[in-house]
């Protein structure tokens, strides 16, 4: 037995439930990890509320951690007991102790500890696939990042700057304008007070953007799409504000394109996985990209790490300590 965070019911963070639960011994290709740090992230909240279906209910939310190793399931020949591990997509991670399938987990370098890890393995590899497969940024290539203070935003702005890119940042408080500049942003926009459009077209002299990364989702659509140079992409990894509504094709003006990118198409095979975390490894082991750890919340106490994530009063990463 060990104590997990459970949904009952899809509503409010209310509905999340400190539970004494059973972990059960170790199946055929999976070990028992006990978790020292767990990652919160927006779209744990998409399943609390039921805007992402869960495939059943009572449910262990979560979906990614670090911890080491303390037992293994027949088959299991790549992991051992002792070993520093984490993962980024794998149900059911708001536990104390859990199974994890070998195949979501990859060993986590001495360099990098459990905190960092639990906060960067979904964000950072977001980053990561955004960066350098969605797109690949380079010198010469201008792109936005909106929620730019945000954990992935704080990832993605000194990854890109580190690849040679302008970085152009939304926020929504001069605060964070500050922080995301800090961080990589070359420009930061507040949104609360500024047109990004219009800002984005003095920025470029009218040119526009390479790419737009969009997270927020309905405050900030379609206006992102006026924020493209011709050709330009438009990438929907997330909806923070809320789904973006349907829209017609001719919205794609200038030969647009749109995607909608997850981080499981990306890591889904083993060994894309493991190129895409070990690039995230060597990153933040090199400092060129540092994680900003900035609220820790005990296991039980999750649903104030939801209702802070919801505020958008938050930066950088949330993790959960068991």
């Amino acid at each position: 037995m060990a104590y997990a965070i459970r949904v009952h019911n899809y509503g409010g963070p209310e509905e999340l439930r400190y539970e004494d639960v059973d972990t059960g011994e170790p199946g055929v290709g999976e070990v028992l990890v006990r978790q020292h740090a767990v990652g919160v992230n927006f779209i744990d909240i998409y399943q609390r509320s039921g805007l992402y279906k869960l495939p059943s209910l009572p449910a262990v939310l979560g979906s990614e951690a670090a911890g080491e190793v303390i037992g293994t399931g027949a088959g299991v020949e790549a992991f051992k007991i002792g070993d520093r591990v984490a993962y980024a997509s794998a149900p059911g991670a708001y536990a104390a102790v859990r199974r994890v399938p070998v195949d979501k987990l990859v060993k986590l370098p001495d360099a990098i500890d459990y905190a960092t890890a639990a906060a960067m393995m979904l964000q950072g590899m977001t980053a990561r696939y955004l960066l350098r497969e969605t797109y690949n940024v380079g010198p010469g290539t201008v792109l936005l990042f909106h929620a730019a203070a945000g954990g992935v935003g704080l990832i993605a702005c000194q990854w890109a700057r580190a690849l040679g890119a302008t970085v152009i940042g939304t926020v929504s408080t001069d605060a964070k304008a500050e922080l995301a500049k800090a961080n990589g942003a070359t420009h930061a926009i507040n949104v609360k007070r500024e047109d990004f459009v219009a800002r984005v077209k003095e920025i470029t002299n009218g040119a526009g953007c390479d790419v737009v990364y969009d997270s927020v989702g309905k405050d900030t659509f379609p206006q992102s799409l006026d924020c493209l140079k011709p050709k330009g992409l438009w990438v929907s990894f997330g909806n923070s504000s809320g789904p973006v509504p349907p829209f017609e094709l001719t919205a794609l003006k200038g030969s647009l394109f749109a995607t909608r990118p997850s981080l499981f198409a990306y890591t889904e095979k083993r060994e894309d996985l493991e190129a895409n975390a070990a690039e995230l490894f060597e990153m933040v082991s090199s400092g060129k990209v540092q994680i900003a750890v900035n609220h820790r919340y005990p296991l039980s106490e999750a649903a104030e790490a939801h209702r802070a994530l919801a505020s958008r009063a938050t930066t950088g990463s949330i993790i959960l300590v068991p």
